[in-house]
Protein backbone atom coordinates (compact mmCIF):
# COMPACT_ATOMS: atom_id res chain seq x y z
CA UNK A 1 0.00 0.00 0.00
CA UNK A 2 1.11 3.29 -0.72
CA UNK A 3 1.06 6.52 1.64
CA UNK A 4 0.26 9.78 0.06
CA UNK A 5 0.22 12.86 2.34
CA UNK A 6 -1.72 15.84 1.29
CA UNK A 7 -0.74 19.20 2.74
CA UNK A 8 -3.49 21.37 3.52
CA UNK A 9 -7.31 20.89 4.39
CA UNK A 10 -8.79 23.91 2.56
CA UNK A 11 -11.36 23.97 -0.39
CA UNK A 12 -9.53 21.97 -2.88
CA UNK A 13 -6.93 19.88 -0.50
CA UNK A 14 -10.36 18.23 0.85
CA UNK A 15 -11.28 17.22 -2.01
CA UNK A 16 -8.39 15.95 -3.61
CA UNK A 17 -8.11 13.37 -0.25
CA UNK A 18 -11.36 12.35 -0.35
CA UNK A 19 -10.68 11.38 -4.34
CA UNK A 20 -7.49 9.73 -3.26
CA UNK A 21 -8.76 7.99 -0.52
CA UNK A 22 -11.32 5.65 -2.75
CA UNK A 23 -8.81 3.67 -4.01
CA UNK A 24 -8.18 0.99 -1.45
CA UNK A 25 -4.18 1.04 -2.62
CA UNK A 26 -3.65 4.42 -0.84
CA UNK A 27 -3.30 5.68 2.36
CA UNK A 28 -3.99 9.25 2.97
CA UNK A 29 -2.92 11.06 5.08
CA UNK A 30 -4.42 14.87 5.45
CA UNK A 31 -2.39 17.64 7.46
CA UNK A 32 -3.34 20.43 8.41
CA UNK A 33 -3.33 23.40 11.08
CA UNK A 34 -6.48 23.65 11.58
CA UNK A 35 -8.41 20.63 13.96
CA UNK A 36 -11.60 21.43 12.80
CA UNK A 37 -11.20 21.27 9.38
CA UNK A 38 -9.28 17.54 9.75
CA UNK A 39 -12.22 16.48 11.81
CA UNK A 40 -15.07 17.25 9.71
CA UNK A 41 -12.79 15.46 7.23
CA UNK A 42 -11.97 11.83 9.19
CA UNK A 43 -15.64 11.79 10.30
CA UNK A 44 -16.81 10.29 6.99
CA UNK A 45 -14.10 9.11 5.31
CA UNK A 46 -11.48 6.56 5.72
CA UNK A 47 -8.35 9.55 6.02
CA UNK A 48 -6.05 9.85 8.78
CA UNK A 49 -5.36 13.69 9.96
CA UNK A 50 -2.47 14.91 11.71
CA UNK A 51 -2.68 18.61 12.75
CA UNK A 52 0.84 20.66 11.79
CA UNK A 53 1.85 23.63 11.06
CA UNK A 54 2.88 23.48 7.78
CA UNK A 55 4.52 27.47 7.33
CA UNK A 56 7.51 25.99 9.06
CA UNK A 57 10.32 23.49 8.01
CA UNK A 58 9.84 21.07 11.18
CA UNK A 59 5.82 21.23 10.82
CA UNK A 60 6.28 20.09 6.73
CA UNK A 61 9.35 17.54 7.90
CA UNK A 62 7.12 15.65 10.48
CA UNK A 63 4.14 15.76 7.91
CA UNK A 64 5.85 13.52 4.59
CA UNK A 65 7.68 11.30 7.03
CA UNK A 66 7.54 8.20 5.60
CA UNK A 67 5.39 9.36 2.57
CA UNK A 68 5.84 7.87 -0.71
CA UNK A 69 4.13 10.82 -2.22
CA UNK A 70 3.38 14.37 -1.26
CA UNK A 71 0.41 16.41 -2.40
CA UNK A 72 0.85 20.50 -1.40
CA UNK A 73 -2.21 22.85 -1.79
CA UNK A 74 -0.96 24.89 0.68
CA UNK A 75 -1.70 29.02 1.15
CA UNK A 76 0.58 30.80 -1.92
CA UNK A 77 2.30 32.39 0.82
CA UNK A 78 3.90 29.59 2.38
CA UNK A 79 3.98 27.60 -0.40
CA UNK A 80 7.47 28.04 -1.57
CA UNK A 81 9.18 27.40 1.49
CA UNK A 82 6.66 23.91 2.32
CA UNK A 83 7.89 23.04 -1.57
CA UNK A 84 11.36 23.61 -0.55
CA UNK A 85 11.21 21.26 2.61
CA UNK A 86 9.23 18.55 0.98
CA UNK A 87 12.43 18.27 -1.41
CA UNK A 88 15.06 18.76 1.58
CA UNK A 89 13.05 15.59 2.77
CA UNK A 90 13.65 13.67 0.17
CA UNK A 91 10.23 13.09 -1.24
CA UNK A 92 8.07 13.49 -4.51
CA UNK A 93 5.60 16.40 -4.24
CA UNK A 94 2.56 17.31 -6.89
CA UNK A 95 1.61 21.14 -5.98
CA UNK A 96 -1.16 23.42 -6.77
CA UNK A 97 -0.15 25.80 -4.10
CA UNK A 98 0.55 28.84 -7.24
CA UNK A 99 2.89 30.41 -5.31
CA UNK A 100 5.06 34.11 -6.40
CA UNK A 101 8.45 32.64 -6.14
CA UNK A 102 9.87 31.44 -9.28
CA UNK A 103 10.11 27.38 -8.51
CA UNK A 104 13.01 26.62 -10.69
CA UNK A 105 15.27 28.29 -7.74
CA UNK A 106 14.38 25.22 -6.56
CA UNK A 107 15.64 22.77 -9.47
CA UNK A 108 18.78 22.45 -8.27
CA UNK A 109 18.17 20.91 -4.89
CA UNK A 110 15.14 19.12 -5.99
CA UNK A 111 17.71 16.91 -8.91
CA UNK A 112 20.17 16.99 -6.13
CA UNK A 113 18.03 15.18 -3.76
CA UNK A 114 16.46 13.26 -7.07
CA UNK A 115 13.01 14.38 -6.39
CA UNK A 116 10.39 14.99 -8.94
CA UNK A 117 8.79 18.32 -8.45
CA UNK A 118 5.67 18.91 -10.59
CA UNK A 119 3.97 22.23 -9.73
CA UNK A 120 1.44 24.35 -11.02
CA UNK A 121 -0.51 21.32 -11.06
CA UNK A 122 -4.13 22.79 -11.27
CA UNK A 123 -6.62 23.29 -14.52
CA UNK A 124 -5.14 26.49 -15.24
CA UNK A 125 -2.17 26.31 -14.96
CA UNK A 126 -2.03 22.81 -15.04
CA UNK A 127 -4.22 21.02 -17.42
CA UNK A 128 -3.95 23.67 -19.84
CA UNK A 129 -0.14 23.25 -20.09
CA UNK A 130 -0.03 19.66 -20.60
CA UNK A 131 -2.26 19.98 -23.51
CA UNK A 132 -0.40 22.83 -24.74
CA UNK A 133 2.95 20.08 -23.88
CA UNK A 134 1.48 17.59 -25.77
CA UNK A 135 1.30 19.75 -29.25
CA UNK A 136 4.08 21.43 -28.66
CA UNK A 137 6.15 17.57 -29.80
CA UNK A 138 4.09 16.85 -32.37
CA UNK A 139 3.89 20.40 -33.66
CA UNK A 140 4.85 23.67 -34.09
CA UNK A 141 2.85 25.98 -31.99
CA UNK A 142 2.98 29.72 -33.23
CA UNK A 143 0.04 30.63 -30.78
CA UNK A 144 -1.75 29.58 -27.46
CA UNK A 145 -4.53 31.52 -26.23
CA UNK A 146 -6.23 30.30 -22.62
CA UNK A 147 -9.07 31.37 -21.22
CA UNK A 148 -10.60 30.42 -17.73
CA UNK A 149 -12.91 31.24 -14.99
CA UNK A 150 -14.51 30.09 -12.04
CA UNK A 151 -17.58 31.50 -11.14
CA UNK A 152 -20.72 30.89 -9.03
CA UNK A 153 -23.47 29.25 -11.38
CA UNK A 154 -26.04 32.13 -9.95
CA UNK A 155 -24.95 35.35 -11.55
CA UNK A 156 -27.51 37.55 -9.16
CA UNK A 157 -25.11 37.16 -5.51
CA UNK A 158 -23.33 39.77 -3.88
CA UNK A 159 -20.76 41.71 -6.45
CA UNK A 160 -21.45 39.04 -9.50
CA UNK A 161 -18.94 36.77 -7.33
CA UNK A 162 -17.90 34.03 -5.11
CA UNK A 163 -14.76 32.51 -4.66
CA UNK A 164 -13.48 28.68 -2.79
CA UNK A 165 -10.15 30.56 -2.17
CA UNK A 166 -9.07 33.23 -0.17
CA UNK A 167 -10.46 36.71 -0.68
CA UNK A 168 -7.32 38.60 -0.07
CA UNK A 169 -5.56 36.53 -2.56
CA UNK A 170 -8.22 37.29 -5.25
CA UNK A 171 -8.01 40.81 -4.35
CA UNK A 172 -3.70 41.02 -4.68
CA UNK A 173 -4.25 39.07 -8.00
CA UNK A 174 -6.64 42.24 -9.30
CA UNK A 175 -4.32 44.86 -7.33
CA UNK A 176 -1.19 43.28 -9.41
CA UNK A 177 -0.93 42.90 -13.66
CA UNK A 178 -0.79 40.01 -15.96
CA UNK A 179 2.13 39.21 -18.39
CA UNK A 180 1.58 38.05 -22.40
CA UNK A 181 3.68 36.98 -25.19
CA UNK A 182 3.33 39.20 -28.37
CA UNK A 183 5.63 38.69 -31.19
CA UNK A 184 8.41 36.54 -28.79
CA UNK A 185 8.22 39.78 -26.30
CA UNK A 186 6.94 40.08 -22.31
CA UNK A 187 3.96 42.44 -22.57
CA UNK A 188 2.73 43.15 -18.93
CA UNK A 189 -0.54 45.43 -18.21
CA UNK A 190 -2.69 45.68 -15.73
CA UNK A 191 -5.23 42.79 -14.64
CA UNK A 192 -8.12 45.02 -14.54
CA UNK A 193 -7.07 46.95 -17.77
CA UNK A 194 -8.60 44.68 -20.06
CA UNK A 195 -11.95 45.24 -22.47
CA UNK A 196 -12.59 42.09 -24.50
CA UNK A 197 -15.56 39.87 -23.98
CA UNK A 198 -16.11 35.95 -24.73
CA UNK A 199 -19.01 34.14 -25.21
CA UNK A 200 -19.83 30.60 -24.22
CA UNK A 201 -22.63 28.62 -24.35
CA UNK A 202 -24.52 27.77 -21.06
CA UNK A 203 -22.87 30.50 -19.20
CA UNK A 204 -23.36 33.85 -21.73
CA UNK A 205 -20.97 36.93 -21.94
CA UNK A 206 -17.54 36.58 -19.80
CA UNK A 207 -15.82 39.58 -19.24
CA UNK A 208 -11.50 38.92 -19.56
CA UNK A 209 -9.07 39.64 -16.88
CA UNK A 210 -5.34 39.96 -17.91
CA UNK A 211 -3.97 37.75 -15.47
CA UNK A 212 -0.32 35.60 -14.74
CA UNK A 213 -1.51 32.41 -15.35
CA UNK A 214 1.18 32.00 -18.29
CA UNK A 215 3.60 31.66 -15.34
CA UNK A 216 6.48 29.14 -16.32
CA UNK A 217 5.39 29.03 -20.04
CA UNK A 218 7.13 31.87 -20.29
CA UNK A 219 10.41 30.73 -20.30
CA UNK A 220 9.82 27.31 -20.96
CA UNK A 221 7.90 27.74 -24.30
CA UNK A 222 9.19 29.59 -27.81
CA UNK A 223 6.10 30.48 -28.72
CA UNK A 224 5.38 33.66 -30.08
CA UNK A 225 1.89 35.05 -29.29
CA UNK A 226 0.70 33.26 -25.42
CA UNK A 227 -1.53 34.88 -23.24
CA UNK A 228 -4.32 34.25 -20.27
CA UNK A 229 -6.93 35.62 -19.65
CA UNK A 230 -8.93 35.18 -16.40
CA UNK A 231 -12.95 35.74 -17.18
CA UNK A 232 -15.92 36.80 -14.65
CA UNK A 233 -19.24 38.12 -15.03
CA UNK A 234 -18.83 41.30 -16.46
CA UNK A 235 -21.09 43.48 -13.36
CA UNK A 236 -18.07 42.12 -11.31
CA UNK A 237 -15.07 43.27 -13.21
CA UNK A 238 -17.14 47.00 -13.12
CA UNK A 239 -17.65 46.35 -9.23
CA UNK A 240 -13.76 45.43 -8.95
CA UNK A 241 -12.57 48.77 -11.22
CA UNK A 242 -14.58 51.06 -9.71
CA UNK A 243 -12.73 48.88 -5.79
CA UNK A 244 -9.50 50.16 -7.47
CA UNK A 245 -9.55 53.71 -8.70
CA UNK A 246 -11.41 54.31 -5.02
CA UNK A 247 -8.45 53.10 -3.06
CA UNK A 248 -10.00 49.89 -1.84
CA UNK A 249 -7.46 47.55 -3.21
CA UNK A 250 -4.24 49.72 -2.25
CA UNK A 251 -1.97 47.72 -0.27
CA UNK A 252 -0.28 50.86 1.09
CA UNK A 253 -0.99 51.64 4.82
CA UNK A 254 -3.24 54.10 5.41
CA UNK A 255 -3.89 55.97 8.79
CA UNK A 256 -7.45 55.88 10.27
CA UNK A 257 -8.28 57.08 13.61
CA UNK A 258 -4.12 57.00 14.79
CA UNK A 259 -4.11 53.40 13.63
CA UNK A 260 -2.22 51.55 10.32
CA UNK A 261 -3.84 49.76 7.95
CA UNK A 262 -4.16 48.57 4.58
CA UNK A 263 -7.37 49.33 3.08
CA UNK A 264 -7.27 46.00 0.54
CA UNK A 265 -7.22 44.09 4.20
CA UNK A 266 -10.15 46.04 5.36
CA UNK A 267 -11.93 44.64 1.76
CA UNK A 268 -10.52 41.61 2.40
CA UNK A 269 -12.33 41.34 5.74
CA UNK A 270 -15.69 42.70 4.63
CA UNK A 271 -16.08 40.62 1.62
CA UNK A 272 -14.99 37.50 2.98
CA UNK A 273 -18.33 36.15 4.61
CA UNK A 274 -20.09 37.18 0.99
CA UNK A 275 -17.53 35.70 -1.08
CA UNK A 276 -18.01 32.04 0.89
CA UNK A 277 -19.36 29.43 -0.74
CA UNK A 278 -22.42 27.69 1.63
CA UNK A 279 -23.71 24.86 1.65
CA UNK A 280 -25.11 23.63 -2.07
CA UNK A 281 -24.37 26.79 -3.60
CA UNK A 282 -22.86 25.67 -6.97
CA UNK A 283 -20.01 26.76 -8.89
CA UNK A 284 -19.15 26.07 -12.24
CA UNK A 285 -15.67 26.51 -14.31
CA UNK A 286 -15.19 27.31 -18.14
CA UNK A 287 -11.92 27.00 -20.35
CA UNK A 288 -10.90 27.73 -23.78
CA UNK A 289 -7.68 26.80 -25.14
CA UNK A 290 -6.63 27.71 -28.63
CA UNK A 291 -4.09 26.77 -29.51
CA UNK A 292 -2.87 27.20 -33.72
CA UNK A 293 0.55 26.35 -35.64
CA UNK A 294 1.79 23.90 -38.12
CA UNK A 295 1.37 20.09 -38.01
CA UNK A 296 2.35 18.01 -41.33
CA UNK A 297 2.93 21.00 -43.22
CA UNK A 298 -0.38 22.46 -43.14
CA UNK A 299 -1.94 25.36 -40.94
CA UNK A 300 -3.70 23.76 -37.73
CA UNK A 301 -6.17 25.02 -35.45
CA UNK A 302 -6.77 22.99 -31.90
CA UNK A 303 -10.18 24.37 -29.61
CA UNK A 304 -10.64 22.89 -26.38
CA UNK A 305 -13.74 23.76 -24.42
CA UNK A 306 -14.19 22.81 -20.89
CA UNK A 307 -17.80 23.13 -18.84
CA UNK A 308 -18.23 21.79 -15.39
CA UNK A 309 -20.40 22.33 -12.59
CA UNK A 310 -20.47 21.58 -8.93
CA UNK A 311 -21.05 18.19 -7.98
CA UNK A 312 -24.48 17.79 -5.85
CA UNK A 313 -23.91 14.06 -4.88
CA UNK A 314 -20.45 14.68 -3.51
CA UNK A 315 -20.38 18.31 -2.36
CA UNK A 316 -17.58 19.65 -4.14
CA UNK A 317 -16.84 22.39 -5.88
CA UNK A 318 -16.53 22.26 -9.62
CA UNK A 319 -13.33 24.39 -9.11
CA UNK A 320 -12.14 21.69 -6.61
CA UNK A 321 -13.21 19.16 -9.00
CA UNK A 322 -11.01 20.43 -12.37
CA UNK A 323 -8.30 21.66 -10.43
CA UNK A 324 -7.81 18.54 -7.50
CA UNK A 325 -8.55 15.88 -9.38
CA UNK A 326 -5.66 17.00 -12.15
CA UNK A 327 -3.57 17.35 -9.54
CA UNK A 328 -4.27 14.13 -8.62
CA UNK A 329 -4.35 12.79 -12.01
CA UNK A 330 -0.44 13.56 -12.25
CA UNK A 331 0.34 12.25 -8.50
CA UNK A 332 -1.06 8.50 -9.68
CA UNK A 333 1.68 9.07 -12.98
CA UNK A 334 4.76 9.67 -10.47
CA UNK A 335 3.73 7.32 -7.88
CA UNK A 336 3.37 4.34 -10.58
CA UNK A 337 6.12 5.97 -12.39
CA UNK A 338 4.96 7.08 -15.07
CA UNK A 339 6.68 10.30 -14.76
CA UNK A 340 9.85 10.55 -13.13
CA UNK A 341 11.66 13.21 -14.36
CA UNK A 342 14.10 14.76 -11.44
CA UNK A 343 13.82 18.44 -10.38
CA UNK A 344 11.22 21.31 -10.92
CA UNK A 345 8.38 20.16 -13.29
CA UNK A 346 6.06 22.46 -14.54
CA UNK A 347 3.15 20.70 -16.40
CA UNK A 348 3.84 21.09 -19.54
CA UNK A 349 6.86 19.09 -18.89
CA UNK A 350 4.43 16.68 -18.30
CA UNK A 351 2.20 16.24 -21.23
CA UNK A 352 6.07 16.05 -22.93
CA UNK A 353 6.31 12.51 -22.19
CA UNK A 354 4.43 10.33 -24.02
CA UNK A 355 0.80 8.83 -22.88
CA UNK A 356 0.92 11.28 -19.94
CA UNK A 357 -1.92 13.82 -21.47
CA UNK A 358 -3.80 10.83 -22.09
CA UNK A 359 -4.14 9.30 -18.69
CA UNK A 360 -4.66 12.86 -17.04
CA UNK A 361 -7.86 13.24 -18.99
CA UNK A 362 -9.22 9.33 -18.56
CA UNK A 363 -8.92 10.37 -14.57
CA UNK A 364 -10.58 13.47 -15.22
CA UNK A 365 -13.68 11.86 -17.68
CA UNK A 366 -14.09 9.52 -14.89
CA UNK A 367 -14.51 11.55 -12.23
CA UNK A 368 -17.41 13.05 -15.18
CA UNK A 369 -14.60 16.08 -16.09
CA UNK A 370 -14.57 16.79 -19.81
CA UNK A 371 -12.53 18.71 -22.00
CA UNK A 372 -14.06 18.63 -25.94
CA UNK A 373 -11.81 19.38 -28.62
CA UNK A 374 -12.07 20.33 -32.40
CA UNK A 375 -9.56 20.84 -34.89
CA UNK A 376 -9.90 23.10 -37.91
Amino acid sequence: MSKIVVLGCGAVGKHMAIDLCRDPGLEVISVDFNRENLEDLTREHPIQVMVEDLSTKEGVTRAVEGADLVIGSVPYSIGYTMLESVIRAGKNIVDISYFPEDPFGLDDLAKEMGVTAVVDCGVVPGLSNIILGDHVRKMKVSRYECYIGGIPKLKNVLLEYKSPFPVLEVLEEYEASGRRIEDGKVIVEPMLSETRTIDFDKVGTLACLNSDGLRTLISTMDIPYMFEKTLRYPGHLEMMRTFRETGFLNMTPIQVNGVSVRPIDVTASLLSPHWLYGPGEADLTVMRLVISGEEDGKPTTYTYDMYDEYDPETGTLSMARTTGYTCNAVARLVLDGDYSQKGISPPEFVGRVDKCRENVEKYLEDRGVFCRMQQS
